[in-house]
Parts: C-alpha cells; sequence; structure tokens
C-alpha cells in the first residue's frame, strides 16, 4: 500500500514536465528543415509571463495525497473526516504547485525588419536582447524565434 503515494508523485511529477521553449533548444523533429531568416532591430522588449495549460494533475495528485495521509488521522468516522480534509488541502496544495511549475518568465520582443515591417515574438527569457540591437529571427512557418 506504500507503493500507492509513490506511483502518484511520481505521476504528478511527470505531469509537470513541460518541453523546453528555449531560443536555443530545438526538438527533435525542429531539426534538419530549411528555416527563412529575416534580420531586423529591437524596437522593444517587455517582460511576460508564459503558463503552460493545467492538465488537473497536480490538484488530482495532492488530492490522493492528501485523503491518504488525512485517513491516517483517528478511527472510525474520524478516518473519514481526516480523508475528506486530507484531499480537499492535497488538491488546493497540488493545484498550486502545478500552477507555479507551468509559469516561466518570458520576454516579448518587438523587432522591426529591414523591410520596415513591424513583428512581435514572444519567447523564454533566456537571452538578453536590447533596444537598438541587431538580430535574427528564424522562422519555419510555424514558429519563430529571436536569436542574436
Amino acid at each position: 500500500m506504500k507503493l500507492v503515494p509513490v506511483l502518484v508523485l511520481a505521476s504528478v511529477l511527470a505531469g509537470c514536465a513541460t518541453p523546453p521553449q528555449s531560443s536555443s533548444v530545438y526538438n527533435y523533429y525542429q531539426t534538419q528543415n530549411e528555416q527563412f531568416v529575416r534580420t531586423g532591430t529591437v524596437e522593444s522588449i517587455r517582460n511576460v509571463s508564459i503558463v503552460n495549460p493545467e492538465r488537473g494533475v497536480g490538484t488530482v495528485g495532492g488530492a490522493a495525497l492528501g485523503g491518504l495521509a488525512g485517513s491516517n488521522i483517528g478511527g472510525g468516522k474520524g478516518e473519514a473526516a481526516g480523508a475528506i480534509v486530507g484531499a480537499l488541502a492535497g488538491g488546493l496544495l497540488g493545484q498550486r504547485i502545478e500552477q507555479s511549475a507551468n509559469t516561466k518568465p518570458g520576454i516579448e520582443i518587438t523587432v522591426r525588419l529591414d523591410t520596415g515591417e513591424l513583428v512581435a515574438i514572444t519567447q523564454t527569457a533566456d537571452e538578453q536582447f536590447r533596444p537598438g540591437e541587431r538580430v535574427r529571427l528564424l522562422s519555419n512557418g510555424t514558429t519563430t524565434r529571436v536569436s542574436h
């Protein structure tokens, strides 16, 4: 029975894992594909938060662990009440943990292309950009990233 909390915790952690969205990280399917390169000048930078959608794994996993922990309190009717309170508290805590794990700092980079067009790209804040800098925009038609 002690294996159940471990399995629930492992599934919670696996559900919170998100692929990196860095301008320096390419997924396997993005390799060996031609990308269009445009150049321009950074007009402005704005800090943003990048949030991945919640899957409910934190809430469910937290409720399960909280319910198990709460059921060990008291006996008889106290056991059932402890399980309910533990499940509610665990669910709320699990939801908060999932929200925190799914939110990353990002930047919105507004670039004036050499053609005169103004575009904005949002990506993780893993590279520093400053207004006036020359940058490259790499695009495969779906995903665009800004790099030096």
